[in-house]
């Protein structure tokens, strides 16, 4: 089936007021989740109206902060100007990196490096490698501005050394990444950057437990340190203490960081508690944010399925396929929660579908043959579990023996 543009636009804005309601009522908090979400959906006009509504009942300067940025997509820098100034009016720094990029592509070195300074001597900067990759400052990274900007040393040769391990652990060299945190262990023991290398190897490693007590020292020391409790609350799931990780993700979202995905995470970690009505609100409300998001909308089903409520979950796998017609998993989750309550007709036809997308899964051909056995077309069956067995899956060969082989 085709979806016409027209049509998908109309599915989104009746699965958006579905899961969100009206927008009324809400916490700034909230508000800052709804409009990043627009931002980042390329709609920056809606995110200005919301935020403008919300500023007018009570300012705030993370209102301000992200006015600013949504005014920077829509092109207009002095409108932008103007709202990370308020920013900085009501909480000192807030807006300087605002500035700093406004002043960046209008080409005002000179200015940009100013804000950016000041922004250094925040104890909330921002890392080097988020700044560098900035595409704001494209237009004055060749300026001597900004040559002597990095000049000088921002950073202590213990930040300098995390960056670089980071670095190597999401690029899988694990062996670069333990020569360095050896030589940190010599120069710098103790740091607080040094005991976080070492986690974050622990957590590479799979050595989830000793990755919580090196991440549990470093937050008695700063407990509300978003880096630090999102690195616990990754090993505590890891480690499958779903709920410390729960309580985890409440306190950073107690501390409102601006994070619509921890809604996903905490909805997770929910599921696995059999906290389901829990599960059910996170997810509902991460879909008020981000209603076409096929990890979310998935996760909702799952979290139906998974407390007994197969309706419920097959109302969520068909949203998905209505949003992401041509993915073969959309149609695979619907498929499983049908063999699940016995429809084989209706499994065999969403397995079908799920292979002319992607013929080569394995595991589909498997389960639509069992879902043929049952619904008592052998010979459709037998090709299918031969095409399983074909594409590597050893499962299939107690099938066919059983049941095509006479």
């Amino acid at each position: 089936m085709i979806f016409c543009p027209k049509i998908r636009i109309v599915l989104l804005a009746s699965l958006f007021l579905s899961y969100s309601g009206i927008m009324l009522g809400q916490s700034p908090y909230e508000i800052i989740l709804k409009a990043d979400a627009l931002n980042k959906a390329g709609n920056p006009e809606s995110a200005i109206s919301i935020l403008t509504s919300s500023i007018n009942i009570k300012p705030d300067s993370r209102l301000y902060q992200l006015r600013g940025e949504s005014f920077l997509l829509k092109g207009d820098y002095n409108s932008a100007s103007e709202n990370f100034i308020a920013a900085n009016n009501l909480k000192t720094g807030s807006g300087n990196y605002g500035l700093a990029k406004v002043s960046a592509i209008k080409g005002d070195a000179g200015s940009a490096i100013r804000y950016l300074e000041n922004e250094m001597k925040s104890p909330s900067r921002r890392n080097e490698k988020d700044i560098m990759l900035d595409p704001a400052f494209s237009l004055i990274e060749n300026s001597a501005e900004w040559r002597k900007f990095w000049k000088t040393e921002w950073y202590s040769a213990s930040e300098k050394y995390l960056t670089q391990v980071e670095f190597y652990l999401k690029n899988g060299k694990k062996d670069e990444a333990t020569e360095l945190i050896s030589a940190m262990e010599k120069e710098y023991a103790g740091y607080p950057e040094t005991i976080y290398g070492k986690a974050l190897m622990f957590i590479f490693t799979g050595n989830y437990t000793d990755a919580v007590k090196s991440v549990s020292g470093l937050l008695t020391a700063q407990p509300e340190n978003e880096q630090y409790l999102k690195l616990l609350a990754d090993a505590q799931f890891r480690s499958s203490n779903f709920a410390g990780a729960s309580v985890t993700y409440s306190k950073l979202i107690e501390l409102e960081i601006p994070d619509a995905g921890l809604l996903l995470k905490r909805a997770e970690c929910y599921k696995n508690t059999e906290e389901f009505r829990n599960a059910s609100a996170d997810v509902e409300k991460y879909l008020s944010f981000y209603p076409s998001d096929k990890a979310a909308v998935k996760l909702a089903g799952s979290i139906k399925s998974a407390s007994g409520d197969n309706l419920g979950a097959l109302k969520f796998y068909s949203d998905n396929i209505k949003i992401h017609p041509g993915e073969a998993d959309c149609y695979i989750d619907r498929a499983y929660s049908y063999l699940k309550s016995k429809s084989w007709d209706m499994a065999i036809k969403d397995l079908s579908m799920s292979l002319d997308l992607d013929p080569k899964n394995s595991e589909v051909w498997l389960n639509k043959g069992i879902a043929l056995i049952n619904s008592g077309n052998d010979n459709d069956a037998c090709h299918d579990f031969r095409m399983s067995f074909n594409l590597g899956n050893k499962k299939a060969t107690e099938y066919i023996s059983r049941h095509c082989i006479k």
